[in-house]
């Protein structure tokens, strides 16, 4: 998938652990860490916004878009 979670990065720039951030959060520790690994297809804005909120950032800081390889413009 062309879209990486940059969450791992933004955690570490903040120094907060996953329980803290899944806790402020309100989601379970599983759920926050499937999206720090990238293994989810989707992410609903409510989450986003809340991990926005605590993490003091934009979805900008969390997502990026990397083109595939071989992919013509």
């Amino acid at each position: 998938m062309p879209i990486i979670l940059r969450l791992d990065r933004m955690m570490a720039d903040r120094k907060i652990s996953l329980n803290e951030l899944a806790e402020r959060v309100g989601i379970s520790n599983v759920n926050l860490s499937n999206i720090k690994t990238g293994k989810i297809r989707a992410i609903r804005f409510s989450t986003l916004e809340a991990i926005c909120e605590v993490l003091e950032c934009q979805p900008g800081d969390l997502l990026e878009y990397e083109k595939p390889e071989g992919k013509k413009e």
